[in-house]
């Protein structure tokens, strides 16, 4: 199946307005970013694992830093502010790091997948190795947590064109590499069914702070920024934001007060639906999956 077929164009205004629980405006879902990257990891023919040579003991760093230090912080701020949170996860953290597991699930956390290792792509894989790759995060997470992924973005990005029809074999339910909408998106598969998730590169900190582009002040800015917009929207026709962060990047001591500011802010807001990525994408396939037309059929059609 080529990409043209994968879903139809659908241009947002002749679209009929989703209805959210509690008919509110915006559904925004808070996905932390937890990465291991190895320290010597295998080559790719079709991409460096890291800028560069190996190790790059700055990139590996920041990333220790983040199961370390900062996601703890995270783990303080959501606790207090009562965040439903999703973790785009490597596997391997679970199994380098079982109290980070521990941790999450005694919150009750959702996943997304980020596959095993963020050193590892799906560029280059056959159908085999990707499927395989697939079943192993289903299989560690389950182990570590007792739940199953909600979603899949690939690791560091990466994805091929069967990924699709392998994650709707598999069970998931959202695929979130594609940024194209602010919207849930019917994706067309081989079997099965599987929507996209908004996710973002711009409200994104690995982006925006991990090179440091901006300032943790501008990014809080942007945060509130999208909100503004897609609430205002959302008056006539409701839609999904994620707030995509990385710990390393986002709860450095220097940061985190800017993120609980912009989080706060949205909160304090009447119509937000502040949920897991699972609970939108469950939402969706009972409320609306199959029944929104676009140019006179189905998106799924």
């Amino acid at each position: 199946m080529s990409d043209l077929d994968r879903y139809d164009y659908s241009a947002i205004v002749d679209r009929p307005p989703l209805v959210m629980p509690g008919k509110a405006r915006i559904a925004v879902f808070v996905v932390p970013n937890v990465e291991y990257l190895e320290w010597l990891p295998p080559p790719n023919p079709l991409r460096n694992p890291y800028p560069g040579g190996a190790p790059n003991l700055p990139a590996f760093q920041a990333r220790d830093y983040g199961n370390r230090v900062a996601l703890w912080r995270l783990f303080d701020l959501f606790d207090d502010l009562g965040i439903k949170t999703t973790a785009s996860v490597n596997a391997a953290v679970f199994e380098h790091f079982p109290i980070i597991a521990e941790e999450m699930a005694k919150r009750d956390w959702d996943y997304q997948s980020h596959g095993i290792y963020n050193t590892r792509f799906a560029f280059g894989m056959d159908e085999a190795m990707e499927r395989e790759m697939i079943e192993t995060v289903i299989d560690i997470v389950r182990k570590a947590t007792g739940k199953t992924i909600s979603g899949w973005l690939g690791p560091a990005l990466t994805t091929t064109a069967r990924t699709p029809d392998l994650l709707a074999d598999a069970g998931v339910k959202y695929w979130a590499d594609m940024f194209h909408d602010d919207e849930p998106t019917e994706v067309r598969v081989n079997s099965g069914r599987l929507i996209t998730l908004p996710y973002s590169f711009e409200v994104n900190s690995g982006v925006a702070l991990g090179g440091q582009a901006q300032t943790a002040e501008a990014f809080g800015r942007f945060i509130m920024d999208q909100f503004d917009m897609l609430y205002e929207e959302g008056a006539t026709a409701p839609k999904v934001m994620a707030v995509c962060l990385h710990p390393f990047a986002v709860a450095a001591p220097s940061r985190i007060k800017y993120l609980r500011r912009a989080l706060e802010y949205i909160l304090g807001h009447s119509g937000v639906w502040q949920a897991t990525a699972g609970e939108i994408a469950d939402w969706y396939y009972a409320s609306h999956f199959g029944k929104r037309l676009t140019a006179g059929k189905p998106f799924a059609a």
